[in-house]
């Protein structure tokens, strides 16, 4: 799909990975880009950088997603491209004791707002896309939807469930004529990254988030399912395919690198 003439909405999109995406998708041409985010003055102003519109929203709450889709389509026409870049990375901790130790408040909100945020966008948003025959989804994840995390199983777990979930929106709904990407960096300079302890997320060079959203870019153009910013990820893919008791030995001996730099 190009991105050209088309009405788009991007979660997430004050700072980070969000805003070079909205760059990304003015320079291509794109009808109408809404700025959506918790952070009302940083949409704002990426919203005027990209000539295009903020939006206050909680994607925790589905009845913010749906205030959302609401009004974009009543103002701007049908969405074209919904782009669930909003995020969290929670969980972290570096003691590795016990993986389930992280509490209950941690684990929910990270759900609410790593899943369930996907879930009430394409909830509202299928019936529309079906019923015209068209429509894309981009879901920024993590290249640990793919792979893990060490150091937070809450964000290992919740990626690993958008990436499931993504999946079955692709295939549920290929004959109706609506696309899925996900978009699975690592390390990428954003205020994200900059407030994880030290792990292995860098080990292969970090990102500018123009350059990811570029990729983003090309992916949609191709309609691939899978994007991959960093190319050695399709390989640490297979070879968790191939061999993961392998694969789990080897991650359990980069856990271990890290314990003993701390």
């Amino acid at each position: 799909m190009k991105v050209r003439d088309k009405h788009v909405v991007v979660t997430g999109g004050a700072s980070g990975i969000g805003r070079a995406l909205c760059q990304a998708f003015a320079r291509e041409g794109a009808r109408s880009i809404i700025v959506a985010d918790i952070d009302e003055s940083g949409a704002g102003a990426v919203a005027a950088e990209v000539g295009g519109h903020a939006s206050l929203c909680d994607v925790s709450s589905e009845e913010n997603i749906r205030h959302l889709i609401e009004t974009s389509e009543a103002r701007f026409g049908p969405i074209d491209l919904w782009c669930s870049n909003a995020g969290i990375a929670a969980g972290f901790q570096s003691d590795f004791v016990n993986a389930a130790a992280i509490t209950n408040d941690v684990w929910h909100r990270a759900w609410s707002v790593n899943v369930m945020a996907h879930v009430y966008a394409a909830r509202h948003l299928i019936p529309k896309m079906r019923a015209r025959g068209s429509g894309y989804f981009l879901k920024t994840i993590s290249a640990a939807g793919l792979l893990s995390q060490i150091g937070s199983a809450v964000y290992a777990t919740t990626k690993h469930a958008a990436v499931g979930f993504a999946e079955n929106l692709a295939l549920s709904h290929f004959d109706d004529g609506i696309r899925v990407s996900i978009l699975c960096p690592q390390g990428v300079d954003t205020p994200q990254l900059r407030g994880l302890p030290r792990g292995p997320q860098s080990n292969d060079g970090v990102m500018s988030a123009s350059d990811v959203a570029g990729e983003a870019v090309r992916g949609i153009e191709a309609e691939r399912f899978m994007i991959l910013p960093h190319a050695e990820v399709h390989g640490y893919l297979q070879n968790k395919t191939d061999d993961i008791d392998r694969w789990i030995r080897g991650m359990a001996r980069l856990q271990r690198q890290f314990r003993a730099a701390d």
